[in-house]
């Protein structure tokens, strides 16, 4: 600090008041409003914690408000690909619906998976999936929707479907050579891409391995619906729906779009668009009544596509379960989570900004003595982090850069550093209902995130996972640096 910037960093403690506030007033919003809190009063809260932490920032660390400004708008233009992503997952959702893709998907799958495994299947098939296209987010939206409609119909909780679902997504997510994130953790800790995800293997293996445990257990547990109305169920979706394995051919070629590298906004948008084909030729009947319309002519057909792609759809089978499943929201069922997600980047860059994380992370570090401490404060960094600044990417950056320097300077591989941030942050970041993950799988799957958070079985057991490791020390070496070629 000098004469000319007068800017100061502010104690840790002072730091924690706008967490406080926030965590604090969230408590209080979800007792209240439950699941619509996310329908406006999480978003005044988190504005409220942001003017708390400007308040502070102007205040006692004399921080101009055009460097706050400014942060804020660097965080907000760094999730936009993710508000387009968002709005055609809204559009994908409402057209592989109306078009017959989920519910074909349903109903050959309502066939095929016993009840017994379907959680142990589900955590598999999403992990599967995830591995092949590197997207959690993607992975919950297709296959994840129809699989959820699955346990529907067989009677499990929405709780432990959600879990399922998002423990196979997110293990793919974090070993997939085509991840984002696992690209970016290993990239920040200056680790090769493959020593990354080999060295990952020790911690996510037996993590994974227990959730696909307790999972198969609960299945076994399960007391779901009778085979009656299972059957009463997919006789409904057969006479609302034209349910053609041609439907399946969307999702083929999104797939095979997805294998060979083609942007996400690209693939979201031809496979919501081959969606809308496959509705025109063969749900018509179904656009129709979308629209609303007596007259069944080009128009209404033209009208019910825009409104499937772009508003709230119900449909009339003459089954009550199967009218719930089958309504979509569109992209106008995200507009309440991109909200979430402008005034959460509104706190993260105010808190950023004011050198709140930086105090607050000083902490952390003074408890690293040995290579337990470091890895468990790494860890607990990166949770924080998902906490305030609503972005695993953001996370992933700021928790690799901390540490980087102490991991070198106590002469630790860089794969410790590049593991440890993806078995905290990448993981969690879902679980953390403000954060930009948590909001859209709960967005997407119609489950608040504190419904699914208990049986996401994977995201809780790994940042443990990463710490009993480091305690043991296992293929944790100091002082030889990694060559390229391992």
């Amino acid at each position: 600090m000098t004469a000319n910037n007068p800017e100061k960093i502010p104690s840790p403690l002072l730091s924690l008041v706008p967490v406080v506030v926030l965590v604090g007033l969230l408590f209080f919003t979800i007792r209240i409003f439950g699941s619509s809190a996310l329908e406006g009063a999480s978003q005044v809260v988190l504005l409220v914690a942001t003017s708390v932490c400007v308040l502070i920032a102007m205040t006692c660390c004399h921080i101009k408000w055009a460097t706050i400004e400014a942060a804020i708008v660097r965080n907000i233009a760094g999730v936009t690909t993710a508000v387009l992503i968002l709005l055609l997952i809204g559009a994908l959702s409402g057209s592989w619906m109306i078009s017959g893709i989920i519910p074909t998907l349903i109903y050959y799958g309502v066939k095929i998976i016993h009840p017994d495994f379907f959680l142990v299947t589900t955590c598999l098939i999403c992990a599967l999936v995830s591995v092949m296209t590197g997207s959690s987010w993607t992975t919950v939206a297709t296959i994840g929707i129809a699989l959820f409609g699955i346990g529907r119909v067989q009677g499990f909780n929405e709780g432990w479907i959600a879990g399922a679902i998002i423990s196979g997504a997110y293990f793919g997510d974090k070993i997939s050579p085509l991840s984002d994130t696992t690209v970016l953790a290993s990239s920040i800790a200056e680790t090769p891409l493959f020593t990354h995800i080999r060295y990952m293997l020790i911690t996510t293996v037996p993590s994974y391995t227990i959730a696909l445990l307790i999972f198969l257990i609960a299945g076994f547990a399960h007391r779901g619906a009778s085979m009656e109305n299972i059957s009463v169920f997919t006789s409904a979706l057969s006479q609302s729906f034209h349910i053609s394995a041609w439907l399946l051919l969307v999702p083929l070629l999104m797939f095979v779009l997805i294998i060979k590298k083609t942007p996400p906004l690209i693939t979201l948008f031809l496979a919501a668009l081959g969606a809308g084909l496959c509705a025109i030729i063969l749900q018509p009947d179904l656009l129709h009544q979308v629209a609303g319309s007596a007259i069944h002519n080009a128009s209404s057909v033209f009208e019910g596509l825009i409104i499937t792609f772009s508003a709230s759809t119900q449909l009339e089978t003459g089954n009550t379960m199967l009218n719930e499943l089958v309504s979509t929201r569109g992209m106008a069922g995200m507009m309440n989570t991109i909200w979430l997600i402008l005034c959460a980047m509104c706190f993260g860059g105010a808190m950023t900004a004011a050198n709140m994380l930086t105090s607050i992370m000083s902490v952390f570090l003074r408890f690293v003595k040995r290579t337990a401490g470091l890895v468990a404060s790494t860890v607990c960094t990166g949770i924080f982090l998902n906490v305030c600044t609503a972005d695993q990417y953001l996370s992933i950056i700021l928790t690799g850069n901390m540490f980087k320097n102490t991991y070198r300077e106590r002469g630790y591989e860089s794969r410790l550093l590049s593991r440890t941030t993806e078995d905290s942050v990448t993981v969690t970041s879902v679980l953390i209902p403000w954060n930009t993950c948590g909001m859209t799988q709960a967005a997407v799957l119609g489950v608040p995130v504190f419904v699914f958070f208990p049986y996401c079985f994977f995201n809780l057991i790994s940042p443990v996972m990463s710490v009993l490791v480091a305690v043991t020390g296992y293929k944790i070496r100091k002082g030889n640096q990694l060559q390229s070629k391992n």
